[in-house]
């Protein structure tokens, strides 16, 4: 099974910046479609931004212009560069992998269920 962990967390003041990093213990960015997730504190989870294994990238609309996806394949590693936090962006921030299948120990495996552990960003005014 693949492991994905999460890095790049911590505080900042508003206005900052930070880059999370989500490293892929194999190579799945070829058949998964990529997610990254966030978690406030008595907040439902929401889907930040998706990249597909094809390349196509969506945000959420409280994020286009300020966060930016991508991925080093070279590296097994996923990023979300956020710019111009505010305190509304604080929560714990997941990578997570569906939509397809990526080839481990001979076989074709699903991609969904792929979750890291999450890594924590705090915002503050």
């Amino acid at each position: 099974q693949v492991q994905l962990v999460e890095s790049g967390g911590g505080s900042v003041q508003a206005g900052g910046s930070l880059k999370l990093s989500c490293v892929t213990s194999g190579y799945i960015f070829g058949g998964c479609t990529m997610h990254w997730y966030r978690q406030a504190p008595g907040k439902e989870g929401e889907l930040v931004s998706s990249i597909s294994s094809d390349g196509a990238i969506s945000y959420i609309d409280s994020v286009k212009g300020r966060f930016t996806i991508s991925q080093d394949k070279g590296k097994n590693t996923m990023y979300l560069q956020m710019n111009n936090l505010n305190t509304d962006d604080t929560a714990v921030y997941y990578c997570a992998a569906d939509d397809g299948a990526y080839y481990s120990g001979g076989i074709y495996r699903d991609c969904a269920g792929l979750w890291g552990q999450g890594t924590q960003v705090v915002v503050s005014s």
